[in-house]
């Protein structure tokens, strides 16, 4: 067990950290366009509708208080 705890253990943990800089040091030789964090774009408007995702009134299922549904809906105009 002390060969484990002394010398791969430890190797093991160098390996790994020279994996991961190979890996994020291997961005510098990508094509430009690869190199680019990947863009963010909005949920298209058919998977919103497509029935797998349906916003709920969570407060008025849970009946929870008034002074508690904004800090599940967050503040509106009618709140402040």
């Amino acid at each position: 067990m002390a060969i484990f705890r002394q010398y791969v253990a430890p190797l093991l943990i160098v390996f790994v950290f020279l994996f991961a800089l190979v890996a994020v040091s291997s961005r510098i030789f990508m094509p430009m366009d690869m190199a680019a964090p990947a863009p963010i774009e909005s949920i298209p408007p058919q998977i919103q509708n497509s029935g797998l995702y349906k916003p709920t009134n969570s407060h008025k299922a849970t009946n929870l208080p008034p002074s508690l549904s904004a800090l599940i809906t967050g503040l509106n105009d009618e709140s402040t």
